[in-house]
């Protein structure tokens, strides 16, 4: 495992997504290294979902109907992830870069 857990904070009250590495609270992340990582999810609604997608990565990792926090292992490759909330994707996503 590659340095710290990456943790995406699905936040419902501010309609935004937020992700940030361990640590570095709300910091807007821009770039990791190509490696395998744990991505935390926590999800406060019932009425979205977290969906992560790049090269060779494409996870729903909280249904719409999920509550709660889940945690899976993801292997991130070179190039350009995006995260959305597929019911609110004009409003909520996100994108970093994998080098």
């Amino acid at each position: 495992m590659r340095g710290r857990p990456l943790q995406v904070a699905l936040l419902i009250a501010a309609l935004a997504l937020a992700a940030s590495r361990a640590g570095q609270s709300e910091a807007a992340l821009t770039k990791l290294r190509a490696g395998t990582y744990l991505l935390a999810v926590s999800d406060r609604s019932s009425i979205h979902d977290f969906h992560i997608s790049g090269p060779g990565l494409n996870k729903v990792v909280t249904g719409v109907a999920f509550f709660g926090t889940k945690t899976i292992r993801i292997k991130l490759r070179r190039g350009t992830d995006r995260y959305v909330c597929d019911p609110h994707r004009t409003l909520m996503h996100g994108r970093f870069t994998v080098s």
